[in-house]
């Protein structure tokens, strides 16, 4: 045990011959200790290292500071940047956060939210799994609630979100712009808020500039291998494909390559994706991006408001950020570059 974290508030009074409670009054800076005696103590405690223990200090308080936190996957590039700026937050506030990962599953993700409710968390951060259609023990929740991305409106919390359609509308703009017209849509469950909105904003692309949604080019699946096959399987395929998830990029890429189809030449590629090594890719991967570490901040600075004002009338707000895109190469025609 290192030498901070051995020192106590009694080892503090003994050297400086006070009481305990005295210490620990000053510590506080309790307006009955006089401001010398104060002053003198914060020397001494600078001096040994002392740190209060976290643990005891909950336990005084009757408050764990910890913020529970349910991700799909960790290993998403966006869902780790996203933690990433909770924990920013938590930490300047003097929070712990507690990391689940659903893995995509409703039941681990409802076991999840039951064990860091058994811990006596302060509140709980959570984008929904693919499989989650019910919501009942978000509902039971009997602490403060924040969701982030994947979110469902008949929930009471508050919630922060990009604007998704209007980042799936500028890619496949940008697609027709470049000349491409057989433009399919890949994306993951259908009943998911950020498949819905993304999927309007790629009709809506497709409504401005008279082109005719078809709805075989149109794929809603966790099987996503699978289905970008079929796409590629008949005379009649896509000529550019607008992924409105990260995954869906890998999925083509490696489908296309199988098939011995050339990106972009044969068929461009654009969408959502947060992976800061998009632009090293060959071709690199025009992106849609989005503020993660900044979604991130927002939502723990929403639970945290709610957690240190528990008496406070609760309006719910969402908060929209917005996206930007980043053209590369392998969305990009020669004739139009």
């Amino acid at each position: 045990m290192n030498k901070r974290s051995s020192v106590t508030i009694k080892d503090i009074a003994q050297q400086l011959k006070l009481s305990p409670s005295t210490v620990s009054r000053a510590l506080r800076g309790s307006g009955d200790i006089n401001a010398e005696t104060r002053e003198l103590v914060r020397q001494v405690a600078e001096e040994l290292q002392y740190s209060p223990n976290p643990i005891a200090l909950s336990l005084k308080e009757k408050r764990s500071k910890i913020i529970g936190v349910i991700v799909p996957e960790i290993a998403n590039t966006f869902c780790s940047a996203t933690i990433a700026g909770i924990e920013d937050i938590a930490y300047q506030r003097g929070y712990h956060v507690m990391i689940f990962q659903s893995h995509e599953t409703y039941e681990r993700e409802v076991a999840s939210v039951r064990l860091l409710a058994s811990r006596r968390i302060e509140g709980l951060i959570i984008s929904m799994s693919a499989q989650t259609r019910q919501y009942d023990h978000l509902l039971e929740m009997n602490a403060p609630l924040v969701m982030f991305d994947r979110v469902n409106e008949a929930i009471p919390s508050h919630k922060v979100v990009v604007n998704d359609r209007a980042g799936a509308f500028r890619g496949v703009e940008h697609l027709l712009g470049q000349g491409f017209r057989r433009i399919a849509f890949v994306s993951m469950a259908p009943w998911l808020s950020v498949t819905q909105n993304r999927l309007k904003g790629y009709e809506d692309a497709l409504h401005k500039h008279g082109m005719q949604l078809q709805e075989k080019w149109i794929v809603q699946t966790e099987d996503m291998e699978t289905a970008i096959r079929g796409l590629f399987s008949g005379p009649d395929q896509p000529d550019a494909v607008f992924f409105a998830v990260e995954r869906a990029a890998l999925c083509c890429q490696k489908v296309l390559k199988e098939q011995g189809l050339r990106i972009p030449e044969d068929v461009a590629l654009a969408g959502f994706s947060d992976n800061p090594l998009n632009p090293y890719l060959a071709p690199a991967l025009t992106s849609i991006r989005q503020p993660t570490f900044e979604i991130g901040q927002k939502a723990a600075e929403l639970l945290i408001e709610q957690i240190e004002n528990p008496g406070d009338e609760m309006q719910f707000k969402t908060l929209t950020l917005e996206t930007e895109m980043e053209i590369c190469a392998s969305s990009l025609r020669r004739e139009f570059a």
